[in-house]
């Protein structure tokens, strides 16, 4: 059966679109060759799309009308472009990987959806454009044969707000990738804090800065321990902050000085390599993430996999990532937050058990699961 993936996203490793796509395409090429598998990826030849693993094709389709850079490229691309090249080629299923599936389609159709974001937060439905793309993005769900979702929050969310059949949503989680792993090379470890200049004992929050990702709660809970400020920790803040300093972007260390803690209490490190990321999270004494809204929570895992103590929210799919192996929190509460780092951060015991229970819990969760459970779905359509 011929098979083909939407690649809109396939060079954008720094997104989770661009990781979901590439970690699903090289482990379901990995499960065999029964199948044969063509990424259509937009090209404008002003960057060459990455390489594909083996026994996968790579076409680039040529934008019509439209830059790509521009909103209606990337509709053009979705709408039109992407299920042309589906007809040509006599594709007999199609997979989009994001919330982007094409109104009508040649093909049996498979449509990831991560979340519905700016279908739940009205703060996140910005311009009539986007207001008018998720309308169209749903409208077309709809019409998807199977939907996959990331996590059960998510599918209940996918159920209830696009009002789709629970039979067509499957939940395939998503994973971290073979990287993250506790780290014992002190060298390797050096150079990396050598290069973001770490402080020796640190707290670690790891994603972005807007709204929902609630960084104000982390920081007036670390206001609230002072004596740890003392012995030496600093709160380390990892990604880029992309708006400036706003309601909906607001600005760290802005945050920092209104809940009067000292200059060096927060550190900034905007963006971090990727290959950087497994050495923070295992220098961290604690990974904090306290996000209002998610649709699976990949730093989380990721931080577990690394035998980092994990303290989350308490919302939407969170502990369903976590399970018993984190700190659960109510996300709102700055004095709560600040208990729950209190008592890890004097109970070395009880650090060391959540380093346990972490590292299991995310042996739970592999790319190739994710491969096998996808692959089941696309089985499915074919027979069915």
């Amino acid at each position: 059966m011929k098979i083909a993936i939407n690649g809109m996203f396939w060079n954008r490793s720094t997104t989770g679109s661009g990781q979901y796509i590439y970690a699903l395409v090289s482990e379901l090429a990995r499960l065999g060759t029964e199948h044969h598998y063509v990424v259509f990826v937009p090209h404008q030849n002003d960057e060459p799309p990455d390489e594909l693993p083996p026994h996968v094709s790579l076409r680039v389709e040529p934008i019509r009308f439209f830059r790509l850079r521009d909103n209606f490229g990337k509709v053009w691309f979705e709408q039109a472009g992407f299920p042309y090249a589906c007809w040509r080629d006599h594709v007999a299923l199609a997979h989009v990987p994001y919330f982007g599936a094409p109104r009508f389609s040649p093909a049996r159709l498979v449509v990831t959806i991560h979340d519905l974001i700016p279908l739940i937060l009205p703060n996140y439905r910005g311009s009539l454009f986007v207001r008018t793309y998720m309308q169209l993005a749903a409208a077309s769900a709809r019409h998807a044969d199977a939907i996959i979702a990331d996590s059960e929050w998510s599918k209940q969310d996918i159920i209830a707000r696009l009002q789709i059949d629970p039979a067509r949503v499957r939940v395939i989680h998503l994973a971290a990738d073979s990287q993250y792993c506790p780290l014992h090379d002190p060298a390797r470890v050096a150079v990396v804090r050598q290069k973001y200049a770490l402080p020796e004992k640190y707290l670690l929050y790891l994603g972005g800065y807007d709204q929902r990702k609630n960084v104000r709660v982390l920081i007036k809970a670390f206001a609230r321990l002072q004596k740890y400020y003392d012995a030496g920790y600093r709160l380390v803040l990892a990604g880029v902050n992309l708006g400036k300093d706003s309601k909906f972007f607001p600005e760290p260390q802005r945050l920092a000085r209104e809940a009067g803690l000292p200059d060096d209490a927060v550190q900034c490190l905007g963006w971090v390599d990727e290959s950087a990321k497994p050495v923070l999270y295992s220098a961290a004494t604690v990974f904090l993430f306290p996000s209002l809204y998610e649709g699976f929570g990949l730093p989380p895992l990721e931080a577990m996999a690394c035998g980092t103590p994990v303290i989350c929210a308490n919302a939407t799919s969170l502990p369903e990532v976590v399970g018993d192996a984190g700190v659960l929190v109510a996300p709102h509460s700055p004095a709560e937050w600040a208990d729950a780092i209190r008592d890890l951060l004097d109970n070395p015991a009880r650090r060391l058990k959540l380093r346990e229970q972490g590292l299991a819990q995310a042996k739970k969760f592999s790319w190739r699961r994710t491969a096998q459970e996808t692959l089941a779905v696309y089985t499915a359509l074919a027979s069915g």
